[in-house]
């Protein structure tokens, strides 16, 4: 099916679930994600013949990340969404805000370094770069705050709300490049919040929270906006093929209303797996105190009691 551009997909049939889900693979999509299974599976079956273990949860989290990716770009609802506002904006959401998260929680970062060898003294492979990556000032500044809440808000309003949507959706590279863009934004805004992985910019859980909060009133402000629109904003979608027997306005609220329910989706996920990760942190907290009150005989406690024994020794 021809992709180049506005007319593409013209002869689609009216939209169902069980349509929208046929297989009609984006081959860019389909190769990486494709690449990405092979990647961690070979880091996952590495570790585990060197003996070390890791969490089935994680794997789970990534193989679901990468589907949700392809079910979005390798089925017709990629097909439909470059004709249909509120399939396009399914696919965004998806890809911006739920895959990211599963990604995320399956730790690839992690599982690299785990997995990499040392490239040896002196000399600088895979893992080396990886780790300097990490800590360079350039990943610093795109997992600030400051850096990944404005971009989050204007992949929106920036995209939707000038011409540069239908510039991108002009082509199939434009397509391409602007889902990646979508992806790549979902990441480094979660990434700060609740990822697993090690990040130059990780506050108290707190703080994370907060950033969390601070970006998902604008999603659902964009969804309102669309919804209460009296005429069709966006001008890809102003004209639907007849073919689907769909009115552009119907459709824009539709996709405005995706639009502001998904921003609690990711928030109550989100908000889940901070307290989950709070939790489990004050209990390894606790459990380093114990090991260490064991280790040296809990002196704490000892001179806590030796000072009120004192207190009372002045008191008699």
């Amino acid at each position: 099916m021809d992709h180049s551009g506005h007319g593409m997909t013209m002869d689609l049939p009216p939209f169902t679930l069980g349509r929208g889900l046929a297989w009609s693979a984006d081959p860019f999509f389909l190769i990486a994600c494709l690449l990405g299974l092979a990647l961690y599976g070979w880091g996952v079956v590495r570790l585990v013949r060197r003996g070390d273990k890791w969490p089935v949860g994680r794997t789970v989290a990534f193989v679901a990340g990468v589907l949700s990716v392809a079910l979005m770009m390798c089925t017709k609802l990629n097909d439909y969404g470059m004709v249909m506002f509120s399939v396009h904006m399914v696919q965004h959401m998806v890809i911006s805000m739920v895959s990211p998260i599963l990604l995320l929680l399956g730790a690839p970062v992690t599982l690299a370094l785990r997995a990499l060898p040392p490239a040896g003294r002196g000399r600088k492979g895979p893992r080396e770069l990886l780790l300097m990556l990490l800590h360079s000032r350039y990943m610093r500044i795109i997992t600030h705050p400051a850096f990944t809440i404005p971009l989050f808000i204007a992949s929106l309003y920036a995209l939707y709300f000038t011409p540069l949507f239908d510039t991108l959706m002009g082509s199939r590279a434009g397509h391409i490049g602007m889902m990646v863009h979508f992806l790549a934004v979902g990441v480094v805004f979660f990434w700060p919040i609740m990822g697993v992985d090690p990040g130059p910019h990780r506050p108290g859980y707190l703080m994370r929270m907060l950033e969390l909060f601070a970006g998902m009133p604008f999603h659902a402000f964009f969804g309102i906006a669309l919804m209460m629109a009296s005429s069709p904003m966006v001008e890809t979608f102003k004209n639907p093929p007849a073919s689907l027997g769909i009115d552009a306005l119907s459709d824009q609220n539709a996709a405005g209303g995706i639009a502001w329910a998904f921003s609690e989706v990711p928030s109550v996920l989100v908000l889940l797996a901070l307290l989950f990760q709070w939790y489990a942190s004050e209990e390894r907290q606790a459990r380093r105190s114990d090991r260490a009150a064991e280790r040296d005989g809990d002196k704490e406690l000892a001179a806590y009691n030796a000072y009120l024994a004192s207190l009372n020794t002045r008191g008699g």
